[in-house]
Parts: C-alpha cells; sequence; structure tokens
C-alpha cells in the first residue's frame, strides 16, 4: 500500500452509480479539479487502492449572507466581531469519478462496482502511483512518447508518456482552437517519433508551412544514438511533383469541376482507352488528350486529331491542358515523388502545400495517400519485393495539418474517400493517420470517430464541443466541461494510448516551433526604423529638390 497523508473522509454515494463524495478541509487546496485520489477498498480477498478523479468541488460551510453587506467591510472582520469561527468554514465536499483499480494483467482499470464504504480515509495519489498507472508508456523507453507532466502536479512530478504503438494502430486526432497550441504540441509529438528509442518513418502535410523548423533535430544530441541520427526532407512547393498516370479517375474529375454529362462520360472513356493503350501508369498528358479525341462521339478517321474537335472535345482538352499543365508543373508526365524519397524510418518528410490550390492540395494528398496505402497492401500481401516502386516494408505514420480540408463534413473531396479507407482498414497494414484541426465541426465525423488517440486542447465553439462529444466516446462530460478554461499548451489527452483522460502541461519543444504569430506593431517599428527611415529621407530629398525646381523656374536631373 502506497504510504500517503488522509485529507478527507468517505460521506456517501454521488449522482451517478461511479461517483462518491467525501468531506475535505483542504486548507492547502490541495484537492484541485482532475486531481487523482484513492481509498483502499477489499477486493476478492486482496485490499486494492481504488482510484478516481475529482469532478466537482462545493464548500460545505460559507460565510452568512449578512456578513457580506458591506464590500468595504471584510467578512473575515464582521466574523470575528460576532465571534464566528472562519476557520471552521473551510470545509469542502468533494465529487469523485471512480476509476477502479490497476490491473497489470489487462494494462487498464478495473471498477470494483462497489461504492467506498461511508467515513473511509481518501488520500491524495503519490506521484510514484500515478506515474506508474496513468500512462502506458514509459519516458524514454522504446514505443513511448513524453508529451509532458500532469497538470495538477508539479514539472516533472508525473512525467505523461503516448503508447505510440496505440496511436499507430487506431489513430491520432489533435484538436483545439486557434492559439491553443496545437502545432506546438503536433511538434513534440514529431520530436517523440524521430527520438532514437522511436525512429518512426513520418509523413507530415503541411499546408502553412509550419513544420520546416523540425530540420533542427539533426544537429541536436538528443536525437542521435550510436550510428542513427534522423532526416528531415522537405518538399516545397516547387519541388512537388505528381504523375498525371498515378491520378485516378475520379482525381480528374475533382481537378475539372462543373464538367458536363457529356464531359463526364467522354472523359470516362478517354481515361480507360488512356490505360489499356499506353499503360495504366505510363501515359503521359498529350497521350491523355489524344485519348480525349480517339474516344469522342462521331470521330471520323484515324487522323481526326488533325481535324477541328467537336465543341465538347474542345472544351475538355482545353480543361484537361490548362488544370494539369499549368499548375507550376506539379503534375508531370513523367517525374513523382517516389515511396523511398518520402518514407524510411528515422526520415521526417514534409510536404509544403502553401500556395497551392485548395483543390490541388486535396488531389496531392489523397494520391499520396492512396499510393503509400497500396504499397503497404502490396508488400503485407506478398505482392511487392525488394526492388520494387511500390515496396514499403515498414510501418508509416502520416500527419495531416487542417484535417478538416480534407475531409470536410457534408462536402465531398476527393481526399475524404482515401482518408476513411485507410481509417478503417489501414492499422491492418500499417498506415496510420494524424489529424490536426481546428475546427471539428468541419470535419467529417465519421473519419473523427476513426481516431481512437485524442487530444484536445481548448474548445469555446458550442458546435466543436458538440462535435467532440458526438464522436470521440472517451471524453466523459466532465472533461468536455474543462475544455473552455484550458490555458495555452494544457491539453486532455485520452484513449488507446493512455489508461484514463488525462489533463498535462506540454513538456517546451527541444527544435524551434515554426507556428508563430505575426508580431504586428513590432514590424511596424522595424519598419519606420529601416526601410521607412530611408523613405522619409528619399522624401525629404524630392522635396528639396522639387522646391529648388520650382524657385530656379528649371526642370532638374
Amino acid at each position: 500500500m502506497t504510504q500517503s497523508t488522509c485529507i478527507g473522509t468517505v460521506k456517501g454515494p454521488g449522482e451517478t452509480p461511479h461517483e462518491f463524495t467525501f468531506i475535505a478541509p483542504d486548507p492547502e487546496r490541495r484537492v484541485k479539479h482532475g486531481e487523482f485520489v484513492y481509498y483502499a477498498a477489499s477486493v476478492d480477498g486482496v485490499e486494492k487502492e481504488i482510484l478516481g478523479r475529482v469532478t466537482g468541488r462545493e464548500p460545505v460551510r460559507l460565510f452568512p449572507d449578512s456578513f457580506l453587506a458591506d464590500p468595504e467591510v471584510p467578512p473575515d472582520t464582521v466574523a470575528a466581531l460576532l465571534g464566528y469561527d472562519s476557520d471552521a468554514r473551510e470545509l469542502f465536499q468533494i465529487t469523485v469519478t471512480v476509476l477502479g483499480f490497476y490491473d497489470s494483467v489487462l494494462h487498464d482499470f478495473v471498477n470494483p462496482r462497489v461504492p467506498p464504504i461511508g467515513g473511509a480515509p481518501v488520500y491524495i495519489a503519490a506521484d510514484e502511483m500515478l506515474t506508474g498507472v496513468l500512462s502506458r508508456g514509459r519516458k524514454g523507453e522504446r514505443g513511448s512518447a513524453y508529451l509532458g507532466d500532469l497538470l495538477s502536479r508539479g514539472p516533472g512530478a508525473v512525467p505523461v508518456a503516448l503508447n505510440v504503438r496505440g496511436f499507430t494502430s487506431t489513430h491520432l486526432a489533435i484538436i483545439a482552437s486557434t492559439g491553443s497550441g496545437k502545432s506546438y504540441l503536433a511538434g513534440v509529438l514529431l520530436e517523440e517519433l524521430m527520438m532514437p528509442y522511436n525512429r518512426a518513418a513520418v509523413l507530415i502535410i503541411d499546408p502553412h508551412g509550419e513544420y520546416d523548423t523540425l530540420q533542427d533535430i539533426q544537429n541536436l544530441p538528443e536525437f542521435r544514438e550510436g550510428n542513427y541520427k534522423p532526416s528531415v526532407r522537405i518538399f516545397r512547393p516547387d519541388d512537388l511533383r505528381v504523375r498525371i498516370s498515378s491520378l485516378t479517375l475520379g482525381d480528374l474529375r475533382y481537378l475539372l469541376p462543373n464538367l458536363s454529362e457529356k464531359m463526364h462520360y467522354q472523359l470516362g472513356r478517354a481515361y480507360a482507352f488512356a490505360q489499356r493503350s499506353w499503360g495504366e501508369d505510363k501515359y503521359t498528358l498529350e497521350q491523355l488528350k489524344m485519348a480525349v479525341r480517339q474516344t469522342a462521339e462521331g470521330k471520323r478517321g484515324e487522323d481526326s486529331e488533325d481535324e477541328e474537335d467537336d465543341p465538347t472535345t474542345g472544351a475538355l482538352i482545353w480543361r484537361l491542358g490548362a488544370s494539369l499543365g499549368g499548375s507550376g508543373k506539379i503534375f508531370n508526365d513523367f517525374q513523382n515523388m517516389e515511396l523511398n524519397e518520402l518514407f524510411e524510418p528515422g526520415r521526417c518528410t514534409i510536404v509544403q502545400l502553401n500556395e497551392v490550390d485548395q483543390r490541388e492540395q486535396q488531389v496531392i494528398a489523397a494520391t499520396l495517400l492512396r499510393r503509400v496505402y497500396q504499397a503497404r497492401v502490396d508488400t503485407e500481401k506478398g505482392k511487392a519485393s525488394r526492388g520494387d516502386r511500390n515496396y514499403v516494408p515498414f510501418p508509416v505514420f502520416c500527419l495531416m495539418e487542417e484535417a478538416h480540408n480534407y475531409a470536410p463534413a457534408n462536402a465531398d473531396a476527393v481526399s475524404s474517400e482515401v482518408l476513411k479507407t485507410i481509417l478503417s482498414e489501414g492499422r491492418k497494414f500499417g498506415v496510420s493517420i494524424g489529424l490536426i484541426s481546428q475546427r471539428p465541426g468541419k470535419l467529417d465525423s465519421d473519419v473523427l470517430s476513426q481516431c481512437m488517440t485524442q487530444c484536445i486542447m481548448r474548445i469555446t465553439n458550442p458546435i466543436d464541443q458538440n462535435r467532440i462529444a458526438e464522436s470521440v466516446e472517451s471524453v466523459g462530460r466532465d472533461l468536455l466541461m474543462e475544455l473552455p478554461s484550458l490555458s495555452k499548451g494544457q491539453v486532455i489527452v485520452t484513449g488507446a494510448s493512455v489508461n484514463t483522460p488525462v489533463m498535462l502541461k506540454v513538456r517546451t519543444r527541444l527544435s524551434r516551433h515554426g507556428g508563430q504569430d505575426i508580431d504586428a506593431p513590432e514590424l511596424w517599428q522595424k519598419w519606420f526604423e529601416g526601410e521607412g527611415l530611408a523613405a522619409q529621407k528619399d522624401g525629404a530629398l524630392f522635396a528639396e529638390k522639387k522646391l529648388n525646381r520650382d524657385e530656379d523656374g528649371e526642370l532638374w536631373a
């Protein structure tokens, strides 16, 4: 049994079968919301420590209203004059939600289903006890991701480490309002994945260019061990290449919005013709255009491509050229971002999609995810072997910023179906997804519900709170009430990677954070001290010359 000081006494059951209340004086304010306490009980003849989380706190004794009548006179003074013992009022009724005792065989909490006996002592759980039972991982051990420390304790007292296997097999979601620190938390998680005790293969879909500072980890000693050194590779917008023949018919239709029914039909025929004629992954844009002409209704002969196209064929060919040939060479006849360039254990690949049109972003993300998923399926089933382009013999983790743009609610995006497929079936083949969103209300509910580990930061929008309540089963009512009050850098972690929901303070990043907001007043000051001052001098010189010209009545050079 853990030796602790008794802080209170059980009063009785709470409002629900898994709650109880206890009375505590708590002069040091130790029993905070979210704090962990325990009581001792016999379970099958064995003494167990039954852990619980504080979910409510109400004072039992209050000053009478008459003591508060004059705001200029402290109620303590009134109490002393009347002989009222003000110290005796420091008494609280604490509500606790029972978690149970930790079973080291099941690696989970078991609720005894019997409330504590009235009058039983209640204890604050020791740091050592919580360190051993809250996290499924251990700081610095293989397969762990140390995110931060328990919020109700001091810095470093109770480190919380996620089980990496938990979220790489059942997916992860990071949800927070703007400015809550979600990108910072994602950076901490990525640092942990690139540590020597993980050496993950990671792909980041980065629509804002926030993650290039992760290159710092290549030169930090914390990330080196023996001959291991992590690598960070960045594909900037000018480096992006997607081979046209790797696009599906759905991708092409998504890149060519507002097609007529006849255009849809003709594009489908041309796509099938191109695959039959030149191979599924070998045709070029010009060959696809040729296929449009070859499959056009009313084609008059082998040399019909030299004749004038009918309006539908001409319009479709023009749209193909405008969408696939005018995108800064992202869509290319021969070049592609090969899987062996993107994925390797110990490599973090960042695909920056800033300055790229949103539809093109969605198609690029869908293409990459589809290719790596199919490669993992082929590799696991023995259809791909060493040397093949689609051979990926290790699991991969794909993190997607602004996930609501790739799987929007109540809207069809070409990337949505790919994500749903991977989220439902990817665990069998070692493809895991991490979603980051500041607007869960705009994120497809089926997508969010498939993420079995959730990191939830401050959320104030009621629509977003409701979406979390609907889609995330492991978030209880008491934790949802905490969301608006969380400060920057504080997060609730729940789901498959921890033994029970915990609130923690995110640790300090080792690499620089690339997602800071612009300091407009500071930049305005620098402009006036630099370029602005020079502009003022140039303006004064111009005015002086103009004045001299006006006085002399002559033009000046």
